[in-house]
């Protein structure tokens, strides 16, 4: 018992010196990034605020969702502190402004994370494709993967391709070259990523798992979690020649070993500093990297951060 709580002393001591070191870091470097004062007139459409003759696939900054369909799931004040990572649906997060969904589903095609479950991926797609009822030139990247620890969902590719038919952009690597304009009236690159089920191939409605890569970092201590994101990017090739989407989480993760398995406040020791990472990823010579950059509990600022580095890149400020 008493090395369970000394553990558990060092621990609160990491986690404190961490959320110090970000905090100083943002005070004595800022956050201050090309296209940082910029803010969307209409979040809802402001891919085409931009301007879709303008604006190539691969010069925007991609905000995103981390286990975007969670705003209900498990049983509230019981289950669901431990597993929701959104508070919105589907739909108001895509009315903010987030242009990455990243959906889990299992067997029976509900969404789940880990073990406990909510709606079906139907209340998904319905919002998806309301959304893209009312917009016109908005490009959306909805990751589908089947959960660990589950079975894919029978014949699931083909009920992608049944739901969002007319909408999808087929796989192909010469998109991410092409301006929104090119793509349209198309609107959502789907990326499957079934556990066993065979990969969607070149040319196919659906895209395969090596188009959206990430390297996820599971901790919860913050100062561990930005640095790795910064390593890992660091490490990719420039957009201007990536064939593939990556994607940085800006999140931290609660840890089974620690008391604090809620995700609300474990996030948060990391979620406000969205404009220090974009800031320190120019700073340090890889922001050109940066491309799908996703978060728990999405808010206006964090989009706006990612809209303002879309818009200098387009204007040839970044």
């Amino acid at each position: 018992m008493g090395a369970q709580a000394s553990k558990q002393m060092e621990r609160r001591k990491a986690i404190k010196a961490e959320k110090k070191t970000l905090a100083e870091l943002n005070i004595s470097c800022g956050d201050t990034f090309p296209g940082c004062d910029y803010h969307p007139p209409d979040r809802k459409n402001w891919m085409a605020g931009l301007g879709p003759e303008k604006v190539h696939i691969n010069q925007i900054v991609w905000p995103g969702t981390h286990d975007s369909a969670t705003d209900k799931i498990g049983i509230p004040f019981i289950s669901r502190p431990f597993a929701q990572c959104q508070s919105l649906s589907i739909y108001k997060q895509l009315c903010l402004g987030t242009r990455v969904v990243d959906v889990r589903v299992q067997q029976d095609r509900l969404v789940c994370h880990g073990i406990l479950t909510t709606y079906s991926v139907d209340v998904v797609l319905n919002d998806v494709k309301r959304f893209l009822s009312e917009t016109q030139s908005e490009i959306i990247i909805l990751e589908i993967r089947t959960e660990f620890g589950h079975e894919d969902p029978p014949e699931f590719d083909k009920y992608l391709e049944e739901q969002l038919g007319e909408y999808l952009i087929h796989q192909d690597d010469h998109v991410f070259g092409k301006k929104i304009i090119d793509l349209l009236p198309k609107r959502v690159i789907c990326v499957w990523k079934p556990r066993k089920s065979p990969q969607p191939k070149a040319g196919s409605p659906l895209w395969s798992a090596g188009y959206l890569k990430d390297n996820w970092i599971d901790t919860d201590l913050p100062s561990t979690k930005f640095d790795s994101n910064v390593k890992f990017l660091s490490q990719q090739p420039p957009v201007s020649s990536r064939k593939y989407f990556y994607r940085v989480e800006n999140t931290a993760t609660p840890q089974a070993d620690n008391p604090v398995l809620c995700v609300k406040p474990v996030t948060r020791r990391i979620r406000g500093y969205a404009r220090l990472f974009i800031t320190q990823c120019c700073s340090k010579g890889c922001a050109d990297r940066l491309q799908i950059f996703s978060t728990d509990f999405i808010d206006e600022d964090f989009v706006d951060a990612c809209v303002g580095f879309t818009y200098a890149r387009v204007e040839g400020k970044a």
